[in-house]
C-alpha cells in the first residue's frame, strides 16, 4: 500500500515526501541515506535547535533582515518545537552526514513548513523558506556546536540536583552508621579498623568532588560561537549578529551565556564538549567503584561480608527461591559502563576534526545527551531505591573486626612491627584473636617494649586494644 505523499524539489531533483510530514526533501533524503540505528535526536537537541531558530528570527527581525510577518510565524513555529509539540517530526539518525547538515535541515524544514501553515499555506509550498528565512545568517557550522552546548546546559541543573541528592543520602547514612566500628580492607585483605560511617562519608565526598568537576567543566560550554556561520568567518551575518544572538539566547533560555572570543576556534574545536564529557566519565568511575563496594559489602548474606543490607526491590532468581540480588548497584554499573563508552566515542570524534570544522558533531551531540539522560535517571533511582534504604548489620561488621588480626597495628608504638607480625602469625595458627594472644604474652612477660626493652604490661595492652572506637 502506497502512503499519500507530496513531491518536493531540492538541488538534486524531485523527492517524494509523506503528505502530512512537516519535514521536507532534504530530511527525506537523509532518511533514505542513513537507515543506520533507528535512533532519533534527544529532546535536548530539539529544544536547543528550536531556541536557536527562535532567537535568530527575533534578531534578524530587529536587524531589519526579516520582515515582521515571516519573523512572527517562524518565532511561533520555533516555540512549538521548543515546547515539544513536533518531536515526532525530527527523524534523522544521529549516524549521518558529517557536521549535522541533515539534522539542521530537518529543523529548518519543520519550522518552515509549520510557519507556512500558520500563514495559510500548504505543506511544501514554503511561503517561509527553510534556507532563506529560517536559516538566515546561520550555518550548520555554528548552529550544531551551539546546540550541543545549550543542550548540555539545559539539563545541567537537573544532573547536579540528582548528584546533590545522592551526596546528601550518603551523608545521612554516614551519620547513621558512625557508631559502627568495622574492619577496614585494603587489597581486599583485612586492614585497620574504621567506622562504617567514615566509609560512607568518603563515598559522599567523592560524589561531591565529581559534582564540582562537572560544574566547572560546564563553564566552557557557556561560550557560544553562534554567528560564526561558515568556518567561523561570519559570512552573511551582520557584525553585531553574534553579540545579539548570545544576548537573545541568554534571555530566552535563562542560561548565563558568553560570546566566543575566537569564532574560528569555536568552529574548529570540540574541546569544551570533550572536557565536559570527561567530567561525566570521571563521575562514572566513582559511581562504579561505589556500586561495586556496595555489592561486596552486601555479599552473601550467609557466605559473604554481609555488613550492609540493600533494599530488596525484586526477586533475584527464576529458579532459586528467596534469592535477592543487588540489582540497583548492578544497574548503576551498566549505565556507567555505557557512559564511559559514550565518552570514548566523543574523545575520538573530538580529535577527528580537520582544519576549519569538526564533522563528527552529530555523534558528539547524541552521546553527550545520552550520557546526561542515563546518568540522571540512574543516579536518581540508585539514590531512592538503594542508598536511602541501606541498613547496617552491626553484629556482622563487629564480628569480622573481632577476628581481624591486623588490629595488631595499634600495638606498634608499644611492641614494634616485628613482634606484631609474630603475634599475627601465632594468632592465625592458633585461631585466637590478637587481643587474646597479646594478653597471654603480656601475662607471661614475653612482650617487650620497643623503646626500652621492658616488659609490656597487661594494662598497656588493654589501653591500646580495649576500645577500638577511639582509634577511628
Amino acid at each position: 500500500m502506497t502512503l499519500p505523499h507530496r513531491i518536493e524539489r531540492d538541488s538534486l531533483g524531485e523527492v517524494p515526501v509523506p503528505a502530512d510530514a512537516l519535514y521536507g526533501a532534504q530530511t527525506r533524503r537523509a532518511l533514505e541515506n542513513f537507515p543506520i540505528s533507528g535512533l532519533k535526536p534527544r529532546q535536548a537537541f530539539i529544544w536547543s535547535m528550536g531556541m536557536i531558530k527562535r532567537s535568530a528570527a527575533e534578531v534578524n527581525r530587529d536587524l531589519g533582515l526579516l520582515d515582521m510577518e515571516k519573523a512572527a510565524v517562524i518565532i511561533q513555529a520555533a516555540q512549538e518545537v521548543i515546547d515539544g509539540r513536533w518531536n515526532a517530526q525530527f527523524v534523522v539518525d544521529p549516524f549521518q552526514a558529517g557536521a549535522g547538515t541533515s539534522h539542521h535541515m530537518n529543523v529548518n524544514e519543520v519550522i518552515a513548513n509549520r510557519a507556512t501553515q500558520l500563514l495559510g499555506g500548504n505543506l511544501g509550498e514554503y511561503r517561509v523558506h527553510p534556507n532563506d528565512h529560517v536559516n538566515l545568517a546561520q550555518s550548520t557550522n555554528d548552529t550544531i556546536p551551539t546546540a550541543i552546548r545549550l543542550g548540555c546546559l539545559w539539563r545541567l541543573d537537573e544532573l547536579l540536583g540528582a548528584l546533590n541528592d545522592l551526596t546528601s543520602a550518603l551523608n545521612i547514612k554516614a551519620g547513621e552508621f558512625d557508631p559502627i566500628v568495622k574492619s577496614g580492607r585494603t587489597h581486599l585483605q583485612d586492614a585497620v579498623p574504621i567506622r562504617l560511617g567514615q566509609e560512607f562519608g568518603a563515598y559522599a565526598k567523592a560524589v561531591e568532588r565529581d559534582t564540582e568537576r562537572i560544574r566547572q567543566a560546564a563553564g566552557g560550554l557557556r561560550r557560544l560561537g553562534i554567528g560564526g556561520t561558515a568556518a567561523g568567518s561570519g559570512l552573511n551575518a551582520p557584525p553585531e549578529y553574534h553579540r545579539r544572538m548570545v544576548k537573545k539566547l541568554s534571555e530566552l533560555t535563562g542560561l548565563p551565556l558568553v560570546e566566543s572570543d575566537n569564532l574560528f576556534e569555536s568552529m574548529q574545536s570540540m574541546a569544551d564538549a570533550a572536557a565536559f564529557s570527561a567530567s561525566l566519565r570521571t563521575l562514572a568511575l566513582t559511581l562504579i567503584r561505589i556500586a561495586n563496594d556496595f555489592r561486596l559489602l552486601s555479599s552473601g548474606p550467609a557466605t559473604g561480608l554481609d555488613e550492609i543490607r540493600l533494599p530488596a526491590v525484586q526477586p533475584g532468581s527464576s529458579i532459586m527461591p528467596g534469592k535477592v540480588n543487588p540489582v540497583m548497584a548492578e544497574m548503576l554499573d551498566m549505565v556507567m559502563f555505557q557512559v564511559i563508552g559514550c565518552d570514548a566515542t566523543i574523545a575520538l570524534a573530538a580529535q577527528a576534526g580537520q582544519l576549519e570544522l569538526n564533522v563528527m558533531m552529530p555523534v558528539i551531540a547524541y552521546n553527550l545527551f545520552e550520557m546526561m539522560q542515563i546518568t540522571i535517571g540512574a543516579v536518581r533511582v540508585f539514590t531512592e531505591r538503594a542508598v536511602r534504604g541501606i541498613t547496617a548489620n552491626q553484629a556482622k561488621a563487629e564480628g569480622w573486626l573481632a577476628q581481624n588480626t591486623i588490629v595488631v597495628t595499634v600495638l606498634n608504638p608499644l611492641i614494634g612491627y616485628s613482634q606484631g607480625a609474630e603475634l599475627v602469625k601465632e594468632a592465625a595458627a592458633r585461631g585466637l584473636t590478637i587481643h587474646a594472644i597479646a594478653l597471654e604474652k603480656a601475662k607471661d612477660g614475653t612482650l617487650r617494649h620497643i623503646a626500652d626493652g621492658r616488659t609490656v604490661s597487661i594494662e598497656e595492652i588493654e589501653a591500646a586494644l580495649g576500645d577500638l572506637r577511639r582509634l577511628t
